[in-house]
């Protein structure tokens, strides 16, 4: 693996060894697919990280290529007025899989441990409480069936600065740019203290938590697919040849002829 001489890390990957990889491996992911729904397998995978940490990137290029109604993504807003009064779990847990899912939360009940703590959103009361209960809950989540997956993406203090940076600079990049992005630069060790505090207390034998490194945002998404598939037993489904039904003319008519009159879009490309 070629090394980067500026800061001795492997060299940016390729665009085209990248698209090659990536290709691959939602192969895989596809066949992964048919696996969990031919077994009514129920699984989640938690995103986490710091912001910046390029966690949207990651889940694109997992769900790219797959079914929505299998793979589906769930990035919960702020919790409503009714919400917070609830029990905490409680608004997550109704997004939980039924057989043949797999949920990919973007950001998850780790709100508490990490944003909610470190912004003060919630009371130390509050943050221990879950800190000691949250363990508990994953192991009954478990031990239920659900194939629990857990992935922090830890990006470095200089490259989470370039990509804000990028952010506010760039129009495209800018929706991107959240209330808590800023934030979270002048409070970097705040959550760095609240992530250890967090592995600390639910990195567990039954849902260890696994930490992908993230500043080149194209090995780690290759990483985090790969890894993935490395947590989740699965054979490939055979299908069955699929013969493609000739058109049938007996009702034949010129149903191109009848769409004139009708309003098209302006081909401008």
């Amino acid at each position: 693996m070629s090394k980067d001489l500026k800061t001795d890390q492997p060299a940016k990957l390729k665009n085209k060894k990248y698209a090659k990889e990536l290709r691959k491996l939602q192969g895989e992911l596809c066949a992964l697919q048919e696996w969990v729904k031919h077994k009514g397998l129920r699984v989640i995978i938690v995103f986490e990280g710091r912001d910046g940490a390029g966690k949207g990137g990651t889940i694109k290029a997992i769900t790219e290529r797959v079914s929505p109604r299998v793979f589906r993504v769930i990035a919960l807003p702020a919790p409503s007025d009714r919400e917070k009064s609830q029990m905490y779990i409680q608004r997550y847990m109704q997004y939980f899989p039924a057989a043949g899912e797999v949920i990919l939360f973007d950001r998850s009940w780790y709100n508490r441990a990490g944003v909610e703590y470190v912004m003060g959103f919630c009371t130390k009361e509050q943050h221990d409480t879950f800190l000691e209960k949250c363990p508990q809950i994953e192991k009954f989540m478990v031990e239920s069936g659900i194939l629990l997956i857990k992935l922090w993406l830890e990006v470095s203090d200089e490259e989470q600065k370039r990509r804000f940076e990028a952010r506010i600079t760039d129009p495209v990049r800018q929706w991107k740019l959240s209330p808590m992005d800023l934030p979270s630069r002048s409070k970097w060790y705040e959550y760095s203290r609240a992530r250890d505090l967090m592995f600390k207390y639910t990195d567990t034998k039954w849902a260890p938590w696994y930490i992908l490194r993230s500043d080149d945002k194209k090995r780690a998404r290759l990483n985090a697919i790969r890894h993935i598939l490395s947590l989740i037993p699965y054979k490939e489904i055979k299908r069955e040849k699929i013969k493609l039904p000739k058109r049938e003319t007996k009702h034949a008519y010129d149903d191109q002829t009848s769409l004139k009159g009708r309003k098209f879009v302006p081909e401008k490309y």
